[in-house]
């Protein structure tokens, strides 16, 4: 399977794109989870799935649309380089406070779009995934604060898209844990001297 490039001669393979994205939205999932703090209000219209694109001059933002009854609540998402840059290591850094123990059974539902094209939906054990990327925080995760931060190299062959990353984390009784919505825009800046 090929996505269609914004520039109509170029096409780039599919599995690139989720295998980074899956890996940058788990990595983000496994930060909110594992370091998640304080509830932030939410207007519908800010929340990525209703948006069409990123504020003037942002390269990436997130929005936590979890609810009072969700047990992980964001308070903080730091990425460097600020915005994350292709081919170089990006360092996520998340903080937060889970209202609840993470117990082991814990799942996400991730799904990656480009602008409506959906590119990647796969559900994630929670703490099988922080076991194999060697987490600093393991389940079962106690109530309370934490901070995370996590590094991943970008491959320099991300394609100039816009990506929209929807995460829905679930407790092992299936109770809404957390929710997170993403956007990246990796396309050429107006005035490049080089568009990819």
């Amino acid at each position: 399977m090929l996505l269609v490039s914004p520039h109509p001669r170029r096409r780039y393979p599919s599995a690139l794109p989720q295998n980074f994205m899956a890996r940058f939205a788990f990595l983000l999932l496994l930060a909110a989870v594992l370091g998640s703090v304080a509830p932030t209000p939410v207007d519908e219209q800010q929340l990525l799935g209703n948006s069409a694109s990123l504020a003037p001059g942002k390269e990436w933002d997130w929005v936590d649309c979890g609810t009072d009854s969700h047990v992980v609540h964001i308070n903080s998402i730091e990425v460097s380089p600020d915005p994350p840059k292709r081919g170089e290591d990006l360092t996520i850094t998340v903080e937060g406070v889970a209202d609840e123990d993470v117990q082991n059974g814990a799942y996400a539902d991730v799904t990656v779009k480009v602008g409506v094209i959906k590119i990647l939906q796969k559900e994630f054990d929670v703490c099988e995934e922080a076991l194999k990327a060697n987490a600093s925080i393991q389940c079962p995760v106690k109530k309370g604060p934490h901070k995370v931060v996590q590094t991943v190299t970008l491959p320099k062959e991300i394609p100039p898209a816009q990506f929209k990353v929807n995460i829905r984390g679930y407790t092992e009784d299936d109770e809404d844990m957390v929710c997170l919505d993403l956007m990246m825009d990796f396309r050429p800046k107006s005035g490049s001297l080089f568009t990819w």
